[in-house]
């Protein structure tokens, strides 16, 4: 067994042996795709302290391209703990990525990340921070619009979060996610709805020329998001005429 295999096997076996079933299903309300867990989610807890150390030193070794291999070890498992302790781990080696480190990730959806909160814990403090640095580009995300997993579509208009602060026009931002704004998954479409009133926060007038282009045929649910900040009157100019109906394809 390689030292990525026996740090998998290592942590899943802490796990076991330190699981609270009572903790287990606390969140569980939060998750409408269902909730998986050890029940080691407190803060406070040695498995993300001390534990969490303790394995990123004794297994340096393994390096960044390491780390990237145990999340597709570990994210099979479904357990909340074990995938993000993965991301964990790379977060602390940010300085080591380039694009080929960032398309890696993209494995870790394949292998499964099935939750909205994994997804957007490695935007924030992973994939987007990486994009903001200029460490990576965003045509690395470019085949991710397309993915046959939601959670990695997801990911795109998510991670762009992390350019709001850059200098980088947001007429190009637009444009980079237009070719998602008839996707079929109410994540992705929420996803978006996030981006875009974050982005209209920075600049309205190109974002609402976007919105008036797609109010009639991309989903509600990106407007209902997308608009929220906005007045009542505002809000009413984004809505579909009555008896126009969207078709959304099926991915």
């Amino acid at each position: 067994m390689d030292q990525v295999s026996t740090l998998a096997a290592e942590i899943r076996a802490y796990c076991a042996a330190h699981a609270d079933a009572k903790l287990a299903g606390k969140w569980t309300r939060y998750f409408s795709e269902g909730y998986d867990a050890w029940g080691l989610l407190d803060k406070n807890d040695p498995f993300w302290n001390e534990k969490q150390q303790e394995w990123l030193e004794r297994y340096c070794k393994i390096g960044l391209r390491g780390f990237l291999k145990l999340g597709e070890l570990l994210f099979p498992s479904g357990k909340y703990e074990e995938g993000g302790l993965a991301i964990r781990f790379v977060r602390q080696l940010l300085d080591r990525f380039d694009a080929k480190s960032a398309e890696s990730l993209g494995k870790w959806f394949e292998a499964g990340i099935g939750n909205w909160a994994h997804t957007d814990v490695l935007c924030s403090e992973v994939i987007a921070p990486l994009l903001a640095s200029g460490r990576v580009e965003p045509q690395v995300l470019i085949p991710w619009r397309k993915s046959p997993h939601k959670y990695q579509r997801r990911a795109v208009p998510v991670a762009l979060l992390g350019l709001l602060k850059t200098d980088i026009p947001v007429e190009l931002l637009l444009e980079f996610v237009g070719p998602m704004m008839m996707d079929g998954e109410r994540v992705v479409q929420q996803g978006l709805g996030w981006f875009l009133r974050e982005t209209w926060k920075r600049q309205a007038q190109p974002v609402e020329a976007f919105l008036l282009e797609w109010k009639d045929t991309a989903p509600r649910v990106i407007f209902q998001y997308a608009t929220e900040k906005m007045t009542p009157a505002a809000r009413a100019r984004f809505r579909r005429k009555r008896g126009d109906r969207h078709h959304v394809p099926q991915f």
